[in-house]
């Protein structure tokens, strides 16, 4: 009992370590499409695994802890405020969607990846105190499809390599 605790919380660590630096080499990465916001979301290959591989409360806890941390790290509360909007709809709808089992794990993954864009649009509505954000919404409607399936074709091959390194 005791090893496997141990082993959880070793679990948890690597993750949140692998979700950070996954979001610090964001940070590095010059990337911009002329969209304020937009990221290419790195770090949710990790959230995506962790679903599949360990639950959907662990994905939670690490998406959390990360977002947090990321937060203080690179950013500033807005920035938290935003991306933890956007983490826990993306978690919500990507557990619901694994679980309908009506979408592949590149699906759940592109439909984390839109829904992320909406939260985050959402707060920004109810921030700014106008709904002319929304002229965004197209635009980060397309990136999420697009960046949620690129991340999804990465998370499958890292569930791959995870399930040959934890099974063995």
């Amino acid at each position: 009992m005791k090893s496997s605790k141990a082993r959880k919380v070793a679990l948890y660590g690597m993750f949140v370590a692998l979700a950070f630096v996954f979001s610090y080499i964001e940070v590095l990465i010059p990337f911009s499409i002329g969209i304020p916001g937009f990221k290419l979301g790195l770090a949710n290959i990790v959230v995506l695994t962790v679903l599949y591989a360990m639950g959907v409360k662990e994905a939670f806890v690490i998406s959390g802890i990360r977002i947090v941390l990321v937060g203080f790290t690179f950013g500033n509360m807005f920035g938290i405020l935003y991306s933890l909007a956007g983490g826990l709809l993306s978690w919500l709808i990507m557990c619901i969607s694994k679980k309908v089992k009506a979408f592949s794990v590149v699906g759940v993954s592109i439909a984390g990846g839109i829904t992320h864009n909406i939260g985050q649009i959402i707060v920004a509505a109810l921030v700014l105190d106008t709904v002319n954000i929304g002229f965004y919404l197209p635009l980060l409607l397309i990136s999420g499809t697009i960046t949620g399936l690129l991340i999804g074709i990465l998370g499958v091959g890292l569930l791959k390599v995870q399930m040959k390194i934890f099974n063995t």
